[in-house]
């Protein structure tokens, strides 16, 4: 067999300016821990150079999000848990009609197991969700969502059972301590659930969720409080405080839907653009200016269908808003121009970050 010749390279003997250059560079790494100056592309070498044009090898510079269908899913029944207990505590406390605080313990319980079965189905194996309880890391949304969820569920499902016994078989002492304790934890923790959804998503390298993290947990509260109070409107209930809570949630919601219009960045090209940015504008109509109007045409008229449509509208608006976001993330990762324009915009920070660096090591 005979051997293909490898190409010769032509000796190169360093001059004393490369030389030079080269004590220069080691001086800089010991003494500072960073080389200040561009590098070089040799010519006819393999290294590839990534552009908004090309990418990397035509590859997107991201990985997908690995996320099922339950995930969204989760978001949508957890939030609107997590609000739900909020609510018991706060009827429970201000002396509300008891029929309000029982259906939202049972909303917020119920809404608590469906989440764990929801979760534990995205794992694939129940002892994943379990295996994620061996370690609390306050660092990782992940690991303090699954404790969160855990505590959350075991809360809400006692308040909920001490109610049931407290209807049942009588009003004792201990019972209602029990349904009290668990349910001011169950609402500690809701308000949790309700919120670390978006700095799950939040605080990831997909650049249209981590464009807007501060954003997105005050979001989800507010799609998680609208979706609570629609719920338990649903189920009969016609406090007036339900609906002003509703007007509230509904107008913080166009307030973030104009906020988000106006940020015109590469980043948020998902959610301004193709069929992600359709989800998510749908949601926020939905669960925005549409359950607003209708709401406060109920303060004015009295008219119920107002009110129930209102409920629907919210429902939908904010179903559609966590399916929306996540399709977004898909978006963004599979776009190889965001992450290098986002690199090729950015010059005067990494810049800044530089002199940061050698100020720090000088």
């Amino acid at each position: 067999m005979s051997r293909v010749p490898l190409p010769k390279i032509p000796n190169r003997v360093p001059d004393p300016e490369s030389e030079r250059r080269l004590l220069e560079i080691r001086r800089q790494a010991e003494t500072r821990g960073i080389v200040a100056g561009k590098g070089i592309l040799p010519a006819g070498a393999p290294f590839p150079k990534a552009s908004p044009q090309t990418g990397y090898y035509g590859l997107p510079m991201l990985k997908e999000p690995q996320w099922t269908w339950e995930v969204p899913l989760y978001f949508f029944v957890g939030g609107a848990a997590g609000a739900a207990s909020i609510i018991a505590t706060v009827a429970r406390l201000s002396d509300a009609e008891p029929e309000l605080v029982r259906s939202a313990r049972w909303v917020a319980a119920g809404g608590g197991a469906i989440s764990s079965a929801l979760l534990i189905s995205d794992l694939g194996r129940p002892e994943r969700f379990l295996n994620m309880l061996r370690v609390f890391k306050l660092q990782s949304a992940m690991n303090v969502g699954a404790w969160t969820l855990a505590a959350f569920s075991s809360f809400a499902g006692a308040a909920a059972f001490a109610n049931f016994v407290r209807d049942h078989f009588g009003d004792s002492l201990p019972v209602r301590l029990l349904e009290d304790a668990s349910g001011v934890m169950a609402s500690a923790s809701g308000s949790v659930l309700s919120t670390y959804t978006g700095v799950l998503i939040g605080a990831t390298a997909i650049p249209v969720w981590n464009e807007n993290v501060g954003m997105l947990p005050h979001h989800f509260a507010a799609s998680g409080v609208n979706s609570a109070l629609s719920l338990l409107e649903l189920m009969g209930h016609e406090n007036k405080a339900l609906n002003h809570l509703g007007i509230a949630a509904s107008a913080y919601e166009v307030y973030e839907g104009f906020a988000l219009e106006s940020r015109k960045t590469i980043a948020n090209e998902p959610v301004h653009k193709g069929r992600s940015g359709a989800i998510v504008r749908a949601g926020g109509i939905l669960s925005g200016p549409v359950p607003l109007a209708l709401r406060l045409a109920y303060a004015f008229t009295g008219r119920t269908s107002f009110r129930r449509a209102a409920a629907w509208s919210s429902l939908a608006g904010s179903l559609l808003t966590r399916y929306g976001w996540i399709d977004a993330g898909h978006a963004s990762s599979k776009d190889h121009r965001i992450p290098l324009m986002l690199e090729e915009s950015a010059p005067e920070i990494r810049k800044s970050s530089h002199q940061l660096v050698v100020e720090k090591a000088s």
